[in-house]
């Protein structure tokens, strides 16, 4: 799986609100706070907001908070606000991707791959990655030492 510049960076601002709680952040301190450029950020606000993650509001007591509880938003949603659908195959869902003779079962593959994208992004929250306590299932997967190679 590839993450995108924009996908990490949405990330990291929305763990940055739901840290702040109900109160609003800056979109200059959230870039300033993440390293993340500005005018980058800017757009990726606008997107979160129109996907409902994040709430706005303008002037000297505004910024940025988020549009539901932490617990309510995983990082699946995040990441398809920001990038679409988890697994797509040249643009298409896998189910939609027809392989002939020897590539037949490739469309078994990309299914179980968004399959177990699913099982992980679905199941981690913004409460969970600011909490630092991942869901059991996800924390598993990383006591494998091959999982960090």
């Amino acid at each position: 799986m590839r993450l995108t510049a924009r996908v990490d960076y949405g990330l990291r601002a929305a763990a940055e609100l739901a840290a702040a709680g109900d109160g609003p952040l800056k979109r200059e301190h959230l870039a300033d706070v993440q390293g993340i450029p500005h005018k980058f950020l800017e757009t990726i606000l606008l997107q979160l907001r129109r996907a409902n993650i994040v709430r706005s509001q303008r002037g000297a007591e505004g910024g940025y908070w988020l549009a539901r509880p932490a617990a309510d938003i995983t990082l699946a949603d995040i990441i398809r606000a920001l990038d679409g659908p988890l697994a797509n195959v040249r643009g298409e869902r896998p189910e939609d991707v027809k392989y002939i003779g020897a590539a037949a079962a490739l469309q078994e593959v990309w299914i179980a791959l968004r399959a177990n994208e699913r099982a992980v992004l679905e199941a981690v929250t913004l409460a969970d990655v600011v909490s630092g306590r991942l869901p059991r299932s996800v924390a598993m997967m990383t006591e494998d030492p091959a999982a960090w190679e």
